[in-house]
C-alpha cells in the first residue's frame, strides 16, 4: 500500500469529523495509524486569554505529518471486542509474550475482558512478535490492532 498524502489527509478528516482519537489501517504488509492528538485539561486561571485558531484544512496536514506511523510490521492480530487489554491471565504473572516471542498459530496472546468474562485472544499467525501496540489495563475497541506478528 503506497500512502500518499491526500489518503492520509482523507484518514485525518474521518478522525476529525466522527470525534474519534484514532484510526489503524493494515493491509498486511503495511500499517497506517493515525492519532488526533488529545487535548490536556488547562486550569481556567492558567489558560492563555488570546484566542488560537487554525484552518482545519492545516490542523489536519499537520496532525498527519506528527502521527503517521507506516512501516511493514507483519500480519496485525486485531481485538474480536471492545473490552480491556491484560498481558498475562494474573497481574504478577509474566505477560503471554513480549516483543521478539516467538508464537504458533493458535497459542494464546493476551486476555481482553468485556463485561467481566475473561477472553483469550490466540494468535492466527505464526511468527515472531515485532511490536506489542497496547499496554496492559488499556481500554480495547474492536478491531483494533493489538499487536504484529512477522
Amino acid at each position: 500500500m503506497r500512502l500518499e498524502t491526500e489518503y492520509i489527509e482523507k484518514l485525518a478528516r474521518i478522525i476529525n469529523d466522527n470525534g474519534l482519537t484514532e484510526i489503524s489501517v493494515d493491509d498486511g504488509e503495511q500499517a497506517i495509524t493515525i492519532r488526533k492528538d488529545v487535548p490536556e485539561v488547562v486550569n481556567v486561571s492558567t489558560a492563555p486569554t488570546t484566542p488560537t485558531s487554525a484552518p482545519v484544512a492545516a490542523e489536519i496536514s499537520e496532525s498527519a505529518e506528527k502521527v503517521v506511523k507506516q512501516t511493514a510490521k507483519g500480519k496485525a492480530i486485531t481485538s474480536p471486542m471492545v473490552g480491556t487489554f491484560y498481558a498475562s491471565s494474573d497481574p504478577e504473572a509474566e505477560p503471554f509474550v513480549e516483543v521478539g516471542s516467538e508464537v504458533k498459530e493458535g497459542d494464546i496472546v493476551c486476555i481482553i475482558e468485556a463485561m467481566k468474562l475473561m477472553n483469550e485472544i490466540k494468535s492466527e499467525h505464526a511468527g515472531k512478535i515485532t511490536q506489542i501496540c497496547v499496554k496492559n489495563g488499556d481500554p480495547i475497541e474492536y478491531g483494533q490492532v493489538l499487536m504484529y506478528v512477522e
